[in-house]
């Protein structure tokens, strides 16, 4: 829970200054509230948008909204107090504020004047990612140990989040053929119209699945395993990574079984991040000295858990040779991580 705290605390300070124990307590948890209405909210959003008509007002977005005013006060307290934050953390959260608030106006606009955005992969929505993403960096490094990596937990699901158009689109296209279609038919219609065609089989795969099947893969194999890297590595905890990912999974599996109970759409869960976050984990113990191999190992047991994910249960549809190329960009990254920064751990000046 929060806790008051004593406005005499409040004066004007520098970056840096040392926080009172009471304050770096709120500070902390005011974020983790803020940053979790925020989560849940954009999850919410995405569900909202495979079922019905987008509305500015939408109980999602007021719940995002809410997570956002949260965070600007932060952001204000922070850089009228200078506790909590150094000068370079303090510049992260406040780029990535502004960056996220000038991302807002720009999505109602796009909208207004292009209707849907088939897609959350759009340019109006990467800013508010980038915006988030942004301030979270600035919380990673103002935190330690376990506090650290709930925030990396935080920026997994933010990386994470434009992936889930295709794991809601298997689904979408599952109950089309299967003559049930979750959407409502006002959505279909509209989306039809802006696309200049029926209803029929064509429009709705181009609704459910437009990114290309290379897109998934790399992101994930990519981006999503270098997050769990890092986390791993800058947080100095042993496993790490299988904790983020696993934290992450269980979000979305209650998230996702509170969903449907609501009558919302289904979404594929994916799996297949522990199993590449597991491995993460044992290379950092077992080849601390062979990133190359221990990014060939992760991405090569991540892409069998993915196929895998696809016989049992549901799973994106993916271009087989990205996996080859995820491989090869994640051993690059991971040995440049090892070459340039060698330290096991960074700690801040200033932690909250």
């Amino acid at each position: 829970m929060l806790t008051p705290v004593s406005t005499s605390a409040l004066t004007r300070g520098k970056p840096g200054r040392a926080t009172p124990e009471e304050l770096q307590r709120f500070l902390l948890r005011a974020w983790i509230l803020a940053f979790s209405l925020k989560l849940v909210g954009s999850s919410w959003d995405v569900s909202w948008h495979f079922k019905w008509l987008r509305d500015d007002f939408a109980p999602p977005h007021l719940l995002n909204s809410a997570g956002t005013v949260i965070a600007m006060a932060l952001v204000g307290l922070h850089w009228y107090t200078g506790y909590g934050l150094d000068k370079i953390a303090k510049r992260f959260v406040e780029v990535g504020m502004a960056a996220f608030m000038i991302a807002i106006p720009i999505d109602v606009v796009n909208h207004r004047i292009n209707g849907l955005d088939i897609t959350a992969w759009s340019s109006s929505h990467a800013l508010l990612y980038i915006g988030t993403g942004l301030m979270l960096i600035g919380m990673i490094r103002a935190s330690t140990g376990v506090r650290r990596a709930v925030f990396f937990a935080f920026f997994l699901e933010n990386w994470h989040f434009p992936a889930l158009h295709q794991e809601y689109g298997v689904y979408a296209l599952k109950a089309w053929y299967a003559g049930n279609p979750e959407a409502e038919p006002s959505l279909l219609s509209f989306a039809a119209q802006q696309m200049g065609r029926p209803v029929d089989d064509i429009m709705v795969e181009q609704f459910a699945q437009p990114v290309s099947y290379w897109v998934y893969p790399l992101w994930t194999g990519i981006g999503a395993m270098l997050i769990l890297v890092l986390a791993r590595r800058f947080t100095g905890l042993r496993w790490t990574a299988t904790c983020v990912a696993a934290g992450y999974l269980a979000y979305r599996a209650v998230t996702g079984v509170l969903l449907g109970l609501g009558g919302f759409p289904h979404s594929a869960w994916p799996f297949f991040l522990v199993v590449g976050a597991v491995v993460i984990d044992l290379s950092f113990r077992y080849l601390p000295r062979l990133p190359v191999v221990g990014a060939l190992l992760t991405v090569g047991a991540l892409s069998l858990a993915f196929v895998a994910q696809g016989w049992l249960w549901e799973a994106p549809p993916y271009a087989m040779g990205a996996w080859t190329v995820a491989a090869g960009v994640l051993a690059v990254c991971w040995h440049g991580l090892d070459r340039f920064f060698p330290e096991a751990v960074r700690e801040p000046q200033t932690a909250v």
